[in-house]
């Protein structure tokens, strides 16, 4: 059963300013092993987190650390939840999170879709 579906769009030039001005945001939103992308990667990943906390609701009290995206050996995305926001999604019978990407034309998008029981 479908728990929830968010979808986000960052525009990647002013993700690039943003990041630039700010110093300590990629730090703040991003997992140890996320901040060493490149910046549309970034972006997409924003874009996902974005994207998990409107197919929630709300961010659950979640850190954005929480969120980490990580990719198979075939680079399908998925997200590593830990902390808060898996336990969040565990007292809301959330048993799956999918998760689509894609960066093109000077946009990041990322579709989430949660699952659980009914």
């Amino acid at each position: 059963m479908i728990k929830g579906i968010g979808v986000d769009i960052v525009d990647l030039a002013r993700f690039d300013r943003q990041v630039a001005r700010t110093p300590g945001l990629v730090t703040r939103l991003f997992a140890p092993a996320e901040r060493a992308l490149p910046t549309h990667s970034l972006a997409a990943r924003f874009a996902a987190k974005e994207a998990l906390i409107k197919a929630l609701g709300d961010s659950a009290g979640a850190s954005w650390q929480e969120m980490e995206v990580i990719s198979d050996s075939h680079g399908n995305p998925s997200f590593a939840l830990t902390g808060v926001l898996q336990a969040a999604l565990v007292a809301r019978g959330i048993t799956s999170a999918h998760l689509s990407l894609t960066h093109d034309a000077g946009v990041a998008c990322a579709f989430v879709v949660l699952e659980g029981d009914a």
